[in-house]
């Protein structure tokens, strides 16, 4: 199964200047938790996430209308084309544990996203799957390893000195 069949294509869109006020009312009004970035030429430079835009302003405490969504960017950039195979879209969202794709032709434009929203809707059931197909078990196993919170090891206690008296 290629992307092509199962991604949404009229998706919006915002520029690096666009507030982070007016990327949330966008999210908001298209009722999504990611909107790509592109430039001038529809190309994408990036995306920015509902959770990107709350934890950059509780952590700066600027002003939504003052912020830029360019300061909020990663410089790392995952995208897939409407003709690679599903499977590899979502080993490359479990990889890097994301859970929207821009989708993108040659020069890099913006052609909409492929969310997991798209990959539920397109997922079979495991015994009905076949080998283009992707099953309800590749999404779910997707799923778990990019919701499995970051391990986090406590601190090793620094070892007691005995004391000889």
């Amino acid at each position: 199964m290629k992307v092509q069949e199962i991604f949404t294509r009229q998706v919006k869109s915002i520029t690096r200047e666009t507030s982070a006020a007016d990327a949330a009312d966008l999210m908001w009004e298209a009722d999504c938790g990611a909107l790509p970035v592109v430039d001038e030429g529809n190309r994408v430079v990036g995306i920015v996430t509902d959770r990107d835009l709350c934890m950059t302003l509780a952590l700066t405490g600027q002003p939504a209308q003052d912020l830029p969504v360019r300061s909020i960017l990663h410089p790392t950039l995952h995208t897939c084309r409407p003709s690679d195979e599903v499977r590899e879209a979502l080993r490359q969202m479990r990889l890097h544990r994301i859970r929207r794709l821009p989708v993108v032709d040659a020069a890099g434009k913006l052609q909409g996203m492929l969310s997991f929203a798209d990959l539920a809707r397109a997922a079979r059931p495991d015994a009905a799957a076949g080998p283009a197909d992707i099953a309800d078990e590749d999404v779910m196993l997707a799923l778990k390893t990019i919701c499995a919170r970051k391990r986090v090891d406590p601190p090793v206690p620094a070892p007691v000195a005995s004391v000889l008296l």
